[in-house]
């Protein structure tokens, strides 16, 4: 799909972001002077309340494996040991993570909301995404909460899915209907994306009824084969978290028809993920297919996307192959794997690469090779929509088997150095 303008772009969303039956959402702002820097200008903080109409018994949760994790993690876990919840308090700009009074400050900021709407402040999950290291403004934030609560609205889900981006050029929302129900899901995240599990923040939600322990299972097997197969920059976030919410109001015809259908909606994200990663001008997808195990097929796929050498030549619309080859020689050494390499064979698009042990690359592959990459690039500068959905598909074929992992990367432009290093600035 290709778009022409962000209006465009946000009119799709829009179509997709209608609420499941039982939620609510709101969004509202506020300004702060971090304590931890000095600027000459107020910040701005976003916060984002999504509230479910009555106890929500049915939900799961899949958080980071940094061992750095943010307050907003470690309550979250906790939550996932009550018989129920009630919604999520999000906020953006401030991660959250490792200050000395980081979980007490979000249980205050909850508690404050649960006094606001008469609910237990335990009855809610915090997420927050942003700069490291950073306190929470709690003061100001308190003074938000009631506008937030005010704002509350039963229709869309678009204004949260904006109010969650941090570097994020645009906002990321998908979503299904199964039945009479339905799967609704924003994601952010544009850096500090790599396994396990790559995302920043992804919130779902569904009116369709799943028990809780299936939910919670379906949550991390989605996850497995979506946010944990792709990468932006190799970097594993303190904050990462992906939250599901059932309000049980639509019977479930078919758990399997439930479970692939979630599937989708996080593989959708995911890749909107990548297209959206800081500085990406082009989305890579390797298919690594044939008689190897997950170990193998998923490693040499984030060799590939990971490599530096593969990133800046893709950039540059350098069809560089030699570069994918060593990327794949190198994980195969290193973890010291045996492979059959007459069995290999490489493709970019569909233009057949490397076979036989041996590169099979002529003049005119070499131009067409330049135009498919030409064909996929993304401006990085340009905010707001991705123009098109358009990747670099590279295929690696091990033997005859019948296996295939799937792992999306990105290339490495000058616009994600600019965007990093000026990132508190």
């Amino acid at each position: 799909m290709e778009y022409t303008s962000k209006q465009a772009y946000e009119d799709t969303l829009k179509k997709r972001a209608l609420l499941p039956e039982g939620f609510t959402c709101s969004t509202s702002s506020l300004t702060f002077f971090p304590g931890e820097k000095p600027v000459k200008n107020p910040l701005q903080m976003n916060l984002s309340l999504i509230l479910s109409h009555r106890d929500i018994t049915s939900f799961g949760a899949v958080y980071t494996q940094n061992r750095f994790p943010g307050a907003p993690v470690l309550i979250g876990k906790k939550r996932l040991l009550k018989p129920s919840v009630r919604g999520i308090l999000v906020n953006n700009k401030i991660s959250n993570v490792c200050t000395k009074t980081g979980v007490v400050d979000a249980e205050e900021l909850l508690d404050s909301l649960g006094r606001i709407l008469s609910i237990p402040g335990s009855s809610f999950i915090p997420a927050s995404t942003g700069i490291i290291g950073w306190g929470l403004p709690v003061g100001e934030m308190k003074k938000a909460l009631p506008l937030l609560v005010d704002n509350l609205n039963s229709a869309s889900l678009f204004d949260v899915a904006k109010a969650i981006m941090t570097t994020d050029s645009f906002p990321k929302l998908r979503s299904t209907n199964l039945g009479k129900g339905r799967i609704t899901a924003i994601a952010k995240g544009a850096g500090m994306i790599e396994p396990n599990m790559a995302t920043l923040l992804v919130f779902i939600l569904t009116d369709i009824e799943i028990p809780r322990m299936i939910l919670q299972q379906f949550l991390a097997d989605a996850v497995d084969v979506s946010f944990n197969t792709i990468s932006v920059d190799g970097d594993q976030s303190t904050s990462d978290t992906a939250i599901i919410l059932s309000s049980a109001l639509t019977p479930c015809k078919s758990l399997d028809d439930f479970k692939n259908a979630l599937i989708t909606v996080c593989k959708d994200l995911a890749e909107d993920i990548v297209r959206n990663g800081e500085g990406t001008s082009h989305v890579i997808k390797v298919k690594v297919k044939g008689d190897c195990d997950v170990r193998t097929g998923t490693g040499i796929g984030k060799a590939i996307v990971n490599s530096p050498l593969v990133k800046t030549a893709i950039f540059g619309n350098d069809p560089n192959v030699g570069r994918i080859i060593g990327a794949i020689g190198d994980f195969l050494g290193n973890h010291r794997l045996d492979i059959d390499t007459k069995t290999v064979m490489i493709k970019m698009g569909e233009t057949d690469i490397f076979s036989g042990s041996a590169f099979i690359l002529t003049p005119a592959k070499e131009k067409q090779l330049y135009q498919y990459l030409k064909q996929a690039q993304l401006n990085p500068e340009e905010k707001g929509y991705p123009l098109h959905e358009n990747s670099v598909e590279i295929e690696v074929r091990l033997g005859n088997g019948g296996n295939c992992y799937t792992i999306i990367g990105s290339d490495l432009s000058y616009e994600y150095v600019r965007e990093n290093a000026d990132y508190r600035s």
